[in-house]
């Protein structure tokens, strides 16, 4: 698939870290033109830095929250003002918080809503024509919680599967447009992300962060916790030319974690 992306536009949100950055990455070596989109100036910088170093042409850094309609307007403004076009668009902003239920406040649930949900339904409205224009691909990143969900991490188990239903629903749409779309589930993934939920989880237990790890591990049976070099070389695969009869699906990257058979 070398070169491959040469010469179109990938857009990613939540681009300036963990999995986010490593799709990025990943569509940089095969030529594409990443936009990496974040509420951090200066995690931006370090991820444009590193999507850089992986080939292909500069990244275009766009802050802002997008947990706010403006910011998602404004971050189509500036892909449209400078590029006229959007090949793929990969949401995968979110940071949905874990923890017990009868202790979260309802601003988690707003919050988490916000950022996931609500931003990649505007992004996917906004910029739906150029997709449409460039036979293009979304991608969902959204996680395994939305199939199999727990009791620590509510707000994200709805989230998960609030999101997963939206992108399902786009697939009738899809087909008549030329554009595929997809889920992506990741499993537990070594981010800092992944960090920050099992310091959640493990307050939520009342035992240490590593304690939770090794339980996790356990008793999913899995090899390892997955890297974010996992899901970027999935999302390339799915959004390349080998992939295009692959669409309105969800698929897990999760070592085997999933429960059930699906």
């Amino acid at each position: 698939m070398a070169g491959e992306f040469e010469g179109k536009v990938v857009v990613v949100t939540g681009g300036s870290r963990g999995i986010g950055r490593a799709i990025a990455a990943a569509f940089a070596r095969e030529g594409a033109q990443t936009v990496l989109a974040a509420a951090s100036e200066a995690n931006l910088k370090e991820g444009a830095k590193a999507v850089a170093a992986a080939g292909g042409p500069a990244p275009m850094t766009v802050a802002g929250d997008l947990r706010k309609l403006e910011a998602c307007e404004a971050l189509f403004k500036q892909v449209n003002d400078k590029f006229k076009r959007c090949d793929v668009l990969v949401n995968n902003a979110g940071a949905t918080k874990g923890g017990k239920f009868l202790e979260q406040p309802d601003a988690d649930w707003s919050d988490g809503f916000a950022l996931k949900f609500h931003a990649a339904v505007r992004l996917t409205r906004l910029f739906w024509p150029q997709l449409k224009a460039a036979h293009g691909n979304m991608l969902m990143i959204v996680g395994g919680a939305a199939r199999t969900p727990g009791p620590n991490f509510l707000v994200g188990g709805a989230v998960n599967a609030a999101v997963a239903n939206f992108a399902k629903g786009l697939g009738t749409l899809g087909n008549n447009d030329d554009v595929n779309v997809n889920v992506i589930h990741p499993g537990q993934t070594e981010t800092d992300r992944v960090v920050q939920l099992f310091e959640q989880f493990a307050k939520a237990q009342n035992k240490t962060p590593q304690q939770v790890r090794e339980e996790s591990l356990a008793k999913s049976g899995l090899r390892r916790i997955g890297k974010p070099e996992d899901i970027a070389e999935l999302a390339v695969f799915l959004t390349s030319a080998k992939g295009r009869h692959i669409h309105g699906t969800a698929i897990a990257a999760d070592g085997g974690a999933t429960a059930g058979y699906y």
